[in-house]
C-alpha cells in the first residue's frame, strides 16, 4: 500500500535500467574475475568497466579506486587503514597519532574513531553551531604536530547540510594531514571531484545512488598509503581482499553512468520537490521547521521539527497511510536517544525527538508530494491532541 517512499537517503530502490545492467552477472554469464577463462576475464572486464564509470563521478584515476561491501567498510577501511599504516612507519615511537574528526559523523565514522579513542589514541571531536557546519577555523585549530587523520563527511545524512570540505582540505594539504571524506550521501547528488575537495581517501555507497545493497567504494589517492583490513588473496591491488561482487559493481557502474548523465537536471527537479514539501509543512502545521535552513543542502534531503509529538508516532501513523519517512538514521532506528546530530546542533531533547527526515529520490513525485501534504497536518494535529502535556507547552509558547 506504499503511496510514497521518502526514505531514500536510509535506502534506494534499483532502478530497472540498473537492474538489467546487473542481470547477466546474476544469472551465471561471468565468472570469478580472477579466473583466466573466458567467463573469468568476462567478470575482469565487466568490473573494470564499472570502476571507470565510478572514477569518472568522482574525478578520480579508475586505479585509485577500490570496490568494498559499502560505506562502513569504506569507512574502517580508510580510517583504520591510514592509522594503522602510520603507526607502522613510526618506528621507534610509542605514541600514537592524534585524529580529528566532528560530532556529526555517521556512526560508521564516530564509532571507529571512539573505538580508537579506547585503544589509546588522541582524537578531537570538531563541534558544529545550530547550522550543522564545521567551523574551517576550529579544524586548523585542532591540529598537532602528530596528528596524522581529519575525517569530516561531505554531507549529513540526517539533515543533507553540506560541509566545507574543499576549504578543509586545503587546511589538511598545507599541514600535510592525510584527510578522508564520508560523501556518501552527497556522490550523485552533488558535483564530487576527490582533486577540488583535496581528500586523499573518500567514500561512497552504491544503495544510496539506486544500485544494489552491499557494494561501495573508497576512493585512495595515488600517494596514500594504508593497511588493509581484509587479508587473503590479491584482489583490488592488495588493498581489499576477497573475491569481488561482479553483480553489485555492475549496478554500482550503471548507476554511476546514471548519475553522470542526468546529474544537474536531477537535482533541481528534486530541490523543486524539497522546497514544495517544505513550503506545504510549513503553511499548514503550526509549530513546525526546517533544520538547517539557509544553508547549503542536498538537494534531496529536508529535516523538519513538529514540535508537540514524537517524531516516532508520527513515522508509524505516516507508514499506514502509506508514506515512509525516518526519524534520522536508519542505522539508529529503534534507538531511545535523540539524534547525536541534532544534539551536537543546540537542539533540546524534546525538540529533535520531534523530528523527522524526507529523502527523496529519482522515482518521486510532485502528486506522491501534494498527496503526503494532504495526510500530514490532520496527523500532526491528532497527534498533539493525544498528548496533553505537549499541546498545553504549545499554547503556552504561542
Amino acid at each position: 500500500m506504499v503511496r510514497a517512499y521518502f526514505d531514500n537517503n536510509a535506502n534506494t530502490p534499483v532502478l530497472p535500467e540498473i537492474l538489467e545492467a546487473m542481470l547477466p552477472a546474476l544469472q551465471g554469464a561471468a565468472g570469478n574475475a580472477s579466473s583466466i577463462h573466458q567467463r573469468g576475464q568476462a567478470a575482469k572486464a565487466a568490473i573494470e568497466q564499472a570502476r571507470a564509470a565510478v572514477a569518472d563521478l568522482i574525478g578520480a584515476m579508475p586505479t585509485e579506486l577500490v570496490f568494498t561491501s559499502g560505506g562502513t567498510e569504506s569507512n574502517n577501511l580508510a580510517i583504520r587503514g591510514v592509522v594503522e599504516e602510520w603507526i607502522r612507519c613510526q618506528t621507534g615511537s610509542a605514541s600514537l597519532p592524534h585524529l580529528i574528526t566532528s560530532r556529526i559523523e555517521h556512526h560508521a565514522v564516530l564509532n571507529v574513531f571512539e573505538d580508537l579513542e579506547r585503544a589509546g589514541h588522541p582524537v578531537t571531536y570538531l563541534a558544529v553551531g545550530s547550522d550543522g557546519r564545521v567551523d574551517r577555523a576550529d579544524v586548523a585549530a585542532a591540529l598537532r604536530p602528530d596528528t596524522a587523520l581529519i575525517s569530516v563527511m561531505m554531507a549529513n545524512n540526517e539533515t543533507g547540510v553540506v560541509q566545507p570540505v574543499a576549504e578543509i582540505g586545503a587546511i589538511a594539504r598545507a599541514a600535510k594531514v592525510t584527510f578522508h571524506v564520508d560523501a556518501v550521501q552527497a556522490v550523485g547528488r552533488v558535483a564530487v571531484r576527490v582533486k577540488e575537495i583535496g581528500c586523499d581517501l573518500l567514500s561512497l555507497s552504491g544503495h544510496k545512488i539506486h544500485a544494489s545493497m552491499g557494494i561501495g567504494a573508497l576512493y585512495v589517492g595515488r600517494r596514500t598509503r594504508l593497511r588493509p583490513q581484509l587479508l587473503g588473496g590479491h584482489h583490488e591491488r592488495d588493498r581489499r581482499a576477497g573475491t569481488e561482487n561482479v553483480p553489485g559493481i555492475m549496478s554500482l557502474g550503471a548507476a554511476a553512468h546514471l548519475a553522470q548523465a542526468s546529474g544537474e537536471p536531477e537535482a533541481r527537479r528534486l530541490a523543486g520537490l524539497r522546497n514544495r514539501l517544505e513550503a506545504g509543512i510549513l503553511a499548514s502545521v503550526p509549530h513546525s521547521g526546517v533544520v538547517g535552513a539557509g544553508q547549503p543542502r542536498v538537494a534531496n534531503t529536508s529535516n523538519m521539527y513538529f514540535d508537540g509529538i514524537e517524531g516516532e508516532a508520527l513515522v508509524i501513523a505516516l507508514d499506514l497511510h502509506g508514506f515512509c519517512v525516518s526519524t534520522g538514521a536508519a542505522c539508529s532506528s529503534g534507538a531511545v536517544e535523540p539524534s547525536h546530530v541534532l544534539l551536537a546542533m543546540g537542539m533540546t531533547r524534546r525538540r529533535a525527538r520531534s523530528c523527522l527526515r524526507f529523502s527523496l529520490g529519482r522515482q518521486n513525485t510532485v502528486d506522491e508530494v501534494e498527496g503526503f501534504l494532504e495526510i500530514l497536518p490532520g496527523l500532526v494535529e491528532r497527534l498533539r491532541r493525544l498528548s496533553p502535556v505537549e499541546a498545553s507547552t504549545l499554547v503556552q509558547s504561542a
